[in-house]
């Protein structure tokens, strides 16, 4: 007859020999083969009798030297076990006192620990690993390629948790805005217990923009412009995201309090649609005199006088 722990290499279909890796394994493609989630009602209460059985076996493989005084005793199912749990406690006489004597714990946690696990959906992953990926507007208008590095919890061959520290690339695609999310499935924590590794996502943040605003796909530039430029005409230019220079002119218009000046097609690419991009919409700041002499303040007037008339 072989040792009660044999049974446990039994339930997770591995050799005796198995390390600790194996084991873990063996593990991981039996619960997500018997999650009850999985199946239909039908053969859900099977499942949930093996998924718990499972449970067990690698909790107990696991942490040999925590669970020793287990493999001593046979091992008995975990509906078995819950049963026993519920029991009234039996007495221990000696003499005249009698002292209740609880269930054992070692016996009682694996299974406990596999429901818990089950009923709070714990068993599926961990949660995700969240960051963040600052971007400037101009990588964000033509795309690029961002190295990015991040730690993560990793179970090592021992069974003991680790530290490491992960390389992965990000490929920014020209017209991303802020809050796209990219996800690296099975990059996050891994965690005992847990059918899978979590994820990493990382959320895209825009960085300030000395010039520009973005709004939507549209690029809005604030620009001041004294009082005697917006009245008499002026001449500006400004880079763009792509680095060449553009030119406006105002020397026929009159630059009033609230005016904007669109430029269609300058603005942000859509990051949906091929080919289509967004506008710059400039706006324009009057900055007015803080004080004027008799002759200018009755030059503005005669000027406004003939203009009227």
């Amino acid at each position: 007859m072989g040792k009660p722990a044999d049974v446990y290499f039994e339930v997770l279909n591995i050799p005796k020999n198995s390390s600790p890796q194996e084991i873990r394994n063996a593990y991981r493609a039996l619960v997500k083969k018997w999650h009850p989630d999985k199946h239909p009602p039908s053969s859900r209460a099977e499942a949930e009798a093996k998924f718990i059985a499972i449970s067990q076996a690698y909790e107990a493989l696991n942490d040999q030297q925590e669970n020793r005084a287990m493999y001593g005793g046979a091992f008995a199912s975990p509906r078995k076990q819950i049963q026993e749990s519920q029991k009234p406690q039996r007495a221990v006489h000696s003499g005249r006192e009698a002292k209740a004597v609880p269930p054992p714990a070692a016996a009682e946690r694996p299974a406990r620990s596999a429901f818990s696990s089950f009923s709070g959906g714990i068993r599926s992953k961990p949660p995700p690993l969240e960051r963040k990926l600052e971007c400037t507007l101009e990588e964000l208008c033509h795309g690029c390629k961002k190295e990015v590095k991040f730690k993560r919890n990793v179970i090592a061959a021992n069974g003991s948790i680790i530290r490491k520290e992960e390389t992965q690339t990000i490929k920014v695609m020209p017209g991303w805005k802020k809050g796209t999310k990219v996800t690296f499935k099975g990059m996050g924590d891994e965690q005992r217990g847990s059918v899978a590794a979590g994820d990493v996502v990382f959320t895209i943040a825009e960085k300030e923009h000395p010039r520009f605003k973005r709004v939507g796909n549209d690029l809005v530039l604030k620009v001041e412009v004294h009082l005697v430029n917006a009245l008499t005409g002026w001449s500006f230019s400004f880079p763009l995201l792509t680095g060449e220079k553009m030119s406006c002119s105002f020397q026929d218009q009159i630059i009033y309090p609230g005016y904007e000046k669109v430029i269609k097609g300058h603005g942000m690419p859509s990051a949906n649609r091929k080919g289509e991009r967004g506008d710059i919409r400039i706006r324009f700041l009057i900055a007015f005199p803080a004080k004027l002499s008799d002759e200018q303040r009755a030059s503005i007037a005669e000027l406004l006088k003939e203009e009227c008339d």
